[in-house]
């Protein structure tokens, strides 16, 4: 919605007094003191901090306050003669001229400022002779033209050709400017413009700390960034990599760092976040993903003493406890370090007044399917959008302004015009105030047309270069909220305007940098494979995913040493899966039954890394433990025993040994080692033999014992059969046993005969061998055939 026009003029008429009266003291300084307001730069003459391609001479024209010259202003410009040749140019007179016709449209100003149009007649105003120019120096005038100069008098609104002349070797260098003479009573047009608040391209995931500290210095690129938006209507892109890069750090960040960051959260500037580390969101979709990478932990870069809650100073007094009753439920233990440690999505927050879903693709490679893919993440909290440039749409490269809002298909699309955009962002690149006019005016000449075409509001940016001064990024700033006829407006206001049909064509994406996404996809994918071995995988993947994220930043593009960064990414994501590996084994030999084999695990890495040990064999000579866990240490080798048990035989065996994490995984390469068995056969033959000849040895016992019981035997019924009869007493029996019994110790001990001496047993042989004769016959004989019968 347009501003009710009683509360448009004041602010123009502040605008426009400012401008006259700087207008007026830029007059009275040429014009009473031209010798020091204009005059040539002092000898010896400094050399410009832009410098200009060796072997060439730059002419560049400067108009002061931005080229606006309204009725009864006077105009004045600033004259830069740049000499890159080893030659000095020698001195010459320089002609300013002015067209008597406005230039018809933006393309006709297009032409005109690059030179390609030199058809627009011009009348010359004033001339100012510049001294010669020694090589690598410059020489600088001034040039004025008074309010009532006939040549400024009568002036319809328009924008008008402006340039400077002079004869050189080659003939006549021209440099070309505009005037503009904005309209009275025209209706303001809402305007937005984006300031990227960014660092510069890296390959790390996050700023050190002392990056941070050189950065938020008084001088620092993100310190003249925030100075330069500061107290302005600007909308800040951030990218949220600079506000976590320093919220990890917690205590210990440096003190510019925490004031840099307190000053971002408390300005009340509407904002949206960049993709981390402003990575490039055309990339990753034409890599194959289906939406843009996000952070996922920041968890390796915190340190929990950085994080530590302050220790009392008092304590208190302690007091009785009563006996806890059953059943009372334990207190919770009180939190950990690491319980305190923010969350990634505190870590990411960019501030107040942020508005979501919006994405910024690199400049001119976002096609009708990346915006339409953008457009399909909405969430619940907003609709996202894509800013696109206006010269990738149909309307913009074809001349005309196209609005700030505009539907690409069903997708939301944000434009911000091209022209203004690339003028201011070289005016910001721009150290020097007397060659920035030149960019600042074409941005005013260029928006000049934009408020007198647009049906809608108007976006723009000043680009997303770095190592900007606060004075040149705040001057480009400023000449856009300055110019004729815009009014500032937040990046929700805009937003919700009426949206436009858009045609999107001219665009065109880089294959090289979706190749080199893909490469980054895939060892992300290995190294979370290899990160299973940790009890918190993100401590790998976490930084991994945000080095690639640097890595695909939009600062990259053009940069030669991109391919040098991803060479290095690639070397180091290489050394951190090959950190964890088993160290090179040797042959050895086995003798014995069993044996614990010693094997060492390398961890390279400053964590505790869980791992399984897999074994196996190529015989059956051994008998392996397959399976070995092992929690090998940080940064150090870990001793591991598997054990083992020999079979009978010996020769050789070949042990493959594979580390595994528990998610089986395979860990480094695998090894193998050669083990010569020795196994103890020999003792187990001898074992057996033994056990062999003592069970033929007790045979023989036996058999013996046995044939010796039975002689006995024999020689007691001998020695009874002339007694026994059928009316032997029934204990004649039980002694003929108990004798019996006692002839072990008969046979252990020597014989004796009635007269008490010693017989041994051979010599008593031949008597008990009749006696078991003649105890056989009697056996013989039939119970009625004794001599009785």
């Amino acid at each position: 919605m347009t501003p009710p026009r009683a509360l448009q003029r004041p602010a123009r008429r502040a605008r426009r007094f400012v401008t006259a009266a700087a207008a007026t003291v830029a007059v009275f300084a040429a014009l009473l003191m031209p010798g020091a307001a204009m005059a040539a730069s002092p000898e010896p003459t400094p050399t410009p901090t832009s410098t200009i391609p060796a072997g060439t001479t730059v002419l560049t024209l400067s108009p002061l306050g931005d080229g606006i010259v309204r009725p009864g202003d006077a105009l004045s410009v600033t004259v830069t003669l740049q000499n890159g040749t080893a030659a000095p140019l020698p001195p010459s007179t320089a002609t300013l001229s002015l067209g008597r016709t406005a230039l018809a449209d933006r393309d006709a100003l297009g032409e005109w400022l690059d030179g390609t149009d030199t058809s627009p007649a011009l009348e010359p105003i004033a001339s100012e002779t510049l001294n010669a120019v020694q090589p690598g120096s410059f020489e600088r005038r001034g040039m004025s033209v008074a309010a009532d100069d006939p040549a400024l008098a009568a002036r319809a609104p328009g924008v008008y050709p402006l340039a400077v002349s002079y004869p050189g070797d080659d003939g006549t260098v021209t440099a070309t400017s505009a005037m503009i003479v904005p309209p009275e009573d025209a209706t303001d047009v809402w305007i937005g413009v984006i300031v990227p608040i960014t660092a510069r391209a890296q390959g790390e995931g996050l700023l050190t700390a002392d990056e941070l500290a050189e950065l938020t210095a008084p001088d620092g690129d993100l310190t003249n960034q925030l100075d330069s938006v500061t107290g302005t209507p600007s909308i800040l892109a951030v990218d949220p990599a600079v506000p976590a890069a320093i919220r990890v750090l917690g205590t210990s960040a440096p003190e510019s760092a925490l004031d840099w960051l307190a000053r971002l959260e408390g300005i009340q500037n509407s904002r949206f976040a960049l993709q981390f580390g402003d990575a490039d969101v055309t990339t990753q979709l034409e890599a194959g993903l289906a939406q843009p990478l996000q952070p996922t932990s920041f968890l390796s870069y915190m340190s929990p003493s950085d994080f530590a809650a302050p220790t009392p100073t008092t304590t208190p007094t302690p007091t009785a406890t009563a006996p806890t009753a059953p059943g009372t439920p334990t207190p919770s233990p009180t939190p950990t370090p690491t319980d305190t440690l923010p969350t990634t999505e505190a870590l990411l927050a960019i501030g107040p007044a942020t508005r979501p879903g919006i994405y910024w693709p690199a400049d001119g490679t976002a096609d009708t399917e990346i915006v339409t893919r953008l457009g399909e993440l909405s969430t619940d909290d907003a609709t996202s959008a894509t800013l696109i440039p206006s010269a990738t749409t149909d309307a913009g490269a074809a001349g005309r302004t196209v609005s700030a809002t505009g539907m690409v298909d069903d997708a939301d699309a944000l434009v911000y015009d091209s022209d203004v955009s690339a003028a201011l962002d070289a005016a910001s690149q721009s150290d020097e105030s007397w060659l920035r006019g030149a960019s600042l005016t074409a941005a005013t000449a260029y928006l000049a047309f934009a408020t007198a075409e647009a049906d809608g509001p108007l976006l723009v940016t000043v680009g997303r270069g770095e190592g900007r001064s606060r004075v040149g990024l705040g001057a480009a700033i400023s000449t856009a909220f300055s110019a004729p006829d815009v009014a500032a407006r937040t990046l929700s206001t805009i937003a919700e305007s009426e949206p436009r049909e858009l045609e999107l064509s001219g665009t065109e994406a880089s294959p090289e940098r979706a190749d080199a996404a893909s490469a980054l996809l895939g060892e992300e994918g290995e190294l979370a494979r290899f990160a299973t071995i940790l009890d918190q995988p993100s401590l790998l993947t976490g930084p991994e995913r945000a080095e690639i994220l640097q890595l695909l930043g939009v600062a990259w593009i053009g940069d030669d040493a991109w391919s040098a960064a991803l060479a290095e990414h690639h070397a180091e994501t290489a050394g951190t899966l090959g950190s964890v590996a088993l160290l090179p084994t040797s042959p050895s030999d086995l003798y014995g039954s069993s044996a614990a084999l010693r094997f060492w695990v390398r961890n390279d890495l400053p964590y505790p890394v869980n791992l399984v040990l897999y074994t196996t064999r190529d015989n059956l000579r051994l008998d392996v433990q397959s399976e070995t866990p092992v929690v090998a240490t940080p940064s150090s080798n870990t001793r591991v025993e598997v054990p083992v048990q020999a079979r009978v035989g010996r020769g050789e065996v070949t042990l493959t040994l594979q580390l595994r994490s528990p998610a089986f995984v395979a860990i480094g390469q695998p090894e193998s080692v050669d083990i010569n068995v020795y196994a103890d056969w020999e003792g187990a033959g001898i074992a057996a033999l033994a056990v062999l000849v003592g069970a033929l040895l007790l045979i023989g016992i036996v058999r013996t014992v046995l044939r010796m019981r039975r002689r006995r035997r024999g020689t007691d019924a001998a020695a009874a059969g002339p007694d026994e009869g059928p009316g032997a007493a029934p204990g004649d029996a039980d002694t003929g046993e108990a004798e019996e019994d006692l002839e072990p110790e008969r046979l252990a001990t020597p014989a004796h005969d009635e007269a008490g001496e010693g017989v041994t047993p051979a010599q008593d042989e031949p008597a008990v061998q009749s006696a078991t004769e003649d105890a056989d016959t009697a056996a013989d004989v039939a119970p009625g055939d004794g001599p009785g019968r």
